[in-house]
């Protein structure tokens, strides 16, 4: 039974982006680890069913998250900074990538241009993607600015312009950014997703959305036009070598970070 829809199968997209954590890096362990090792730091005991409610969420409102659901309202500041250390710390010592994710990335990164767009700051995304080897294929990438509750930036600069806010997911910015980096159309573009919040904000974004991973139920399955258990998928591999022409020699942009690098 096919898991993409002719909707995908008889389509080209002229750009991808894609998720980092749980999508390209297999980060979830390390986020669920650093969560552990932030509970134990102040004594506390992660709620039942934790995991999967801050799956895909920014570190910020997990910290947040984290500190209501103990009933700890006011540790969340520190609960939110051990969190992150922690997972700078176990992605440093072992960055491993999702099934498959490193070989998609290369058969795709000759034919078409590839973003990130993540809630991650972007020293967690820029170390674990260059320590695995796969920085360097990507045109774009894309963090949060603002964390969550954060005002935007004052103006700055002669012209009095504010620095643009780039808002987490399930805000659309990541990815609507992407695609402009990317010089196409948001519905010209497929996001490659593993989260439903990562979903919903780049449906927001009006991108079309590959859901890797298991397939959720019922209405949250249809909130991504198709889903794939993994991107080691012979399907997934077999849509890219067909739909997705080689680029010339010459063709490829080079990597910015929202500016040339």
């Amino acid at each position: 039974m096919t898991s993409m829809p002719p909707s995908l199968l008889n389509w080209s997209p002229d750009a991808v982006v894609f998720d980092c954590d749980g999508t390209l890096m297999d980060t979830e362990r390390h986020w669920q680890d650093a969560r552990g090792r932030a509970f134990r730091d102040f004594g506390l005991l992660p709620p039942p069913g934790f995991a999967e409610r801050a799956k895909g969420v920014h570190y910020v409102d997990c910290g947040r998250l984290m500190a209501e659901e103990t009933h700890k309202p006011d540790l969340a500041p520190e609960l939110t900074t051990a969190l992150l250390e922690h997972f700078l710390s176990l992605v440093a010592e072992e960055p491993l990538t999702m099934p498959g994710a490193a070989e998609f990335v290369r058969l795709l990164a000759g034919r078409l241009p590839l973003a990130v767009a993540s809630n991650c700051p972007r020293q967690v995304v820029e170390e674990s993607l260059d320590r695995a080897g796969l920085l360097r294929y990507f045109d774009h990438v894309v963090v949060a600015t603002v964390t969550p509750g954060e005002a935007p930036p004052p103006p700055s600069g002669d012209d009095g312009e504010a620095p643009e806010a780039v808002r987490p997911k399930p805000w659309p910015d990541v990815y609507r950014k992407a695609a402009r980096l990317c010089e196409v159309p948001p519905g010209a573009a497929l996001a490659v997703e593993d989260s439903l919040t990562g979903v919903d904000s780049a449906r927001r974004a009006g991108l079309r959305v590959l859901g890797v991973g298991p397939r959720p139920d019922h209405a949250d399955a249809r909130r991504a036009d198709a889903w794939i258990p993994g991107l080691n998928s012979e399907e997934v591999l077999t849509w890219a070598r067909a739909r997705l022409p080689v680029r010339a020699p010459g063709a490829a942009p080079g990597r910015t970070n929202g500016g040339p690098r």
